[in-house]
């Protein structure tokens, strides 16, 4: 069942060549399985290479988990970009002040995208991640609310620990880094997708 307005999901990285392609391709492909055409994940950076391509490394971990790398052009974070988009997650802390520096409004919509894994994970542990209203889009709309209230249950014992870190340049152990800290949060958000489709 298409959703005639999906749900606008922004990750954002740096160059938006490494790390935000591989969390935007993968998170479409998994949502797109819980509900096609209910989400609309894209991508930008801070100080993006504009028009560039996903990174051969990120592009082949893109495929590994059954995404697509095809047609993908770099582009850059605006407050433009922002001003519709429901949930931000970001690669890295810093990422998070400089959207925040853009538009201020949309703090409470606004997580690295480790934290926000380890928020619905607690949401579902707590035994409150099913909220009551059929529409699964507005309830991916309130989400960012409800997760903001385990916070606290899930704060990050170093600040790294919020962190994708950064491969660009750095050869293939940095891209294999990147995978370990990326796809784990990937798939308990994707996880919390299915789960909470199925009671809702």
């Amino acid at each position: 069942m298409e959703s005639p307005h999906p749900v606008q999901i922004l990750t954002v990285c740096t160059g938006n060549i490494c790390r935000s392609p591989v969390a935007e391709r993968l998170l479409q492909a998994g949502l797109d399985q819980v509900l096609p055409g209910g989400f609309e994940v894209r991508s930008a950076g801070t100080r993006a290479m504009v028009g560039s391509p996903i990174q051969p490394q990120s592009a082949d971990i893109i495929r590994t988990y059954g995404g697509s790398p095809d047609n993908f052009a770099a582009r850059q974070l605006t407050s433009k970009i922002l001003r519709d988009v429901d949930l931000v997650l970001t690669m890295a802390s810093h990422h998070r002040g400089e959207v925040l520096q853009l538009d201020a409004s949309i703090l409470k919509r606004t997580f690295t995208i480790r934290e926000f894994a380890r928020m619905v994970t607690a949401l579902e542990e707590r035994g409150d991640a099913w909220p009551s209203s059929p529409d699964y889009t507005q309830q991916w709309r309130d989400l960012p609310a409800r997760a903001s209230s385990v916070r606290h249950l899930v704060l990050a014992e170093e600040s790294k620990d919020n962190d994708i870190a950064d491969p660009y340049k750095q050869g293939a152990e940095a891209y294999l880094r990147m995978e370990d800290q990326l796809a784990p949060a990937i798939l308990r958000i994707l996880r919390y997708a299915r789960l909470s489709m199925q009671r809702s």
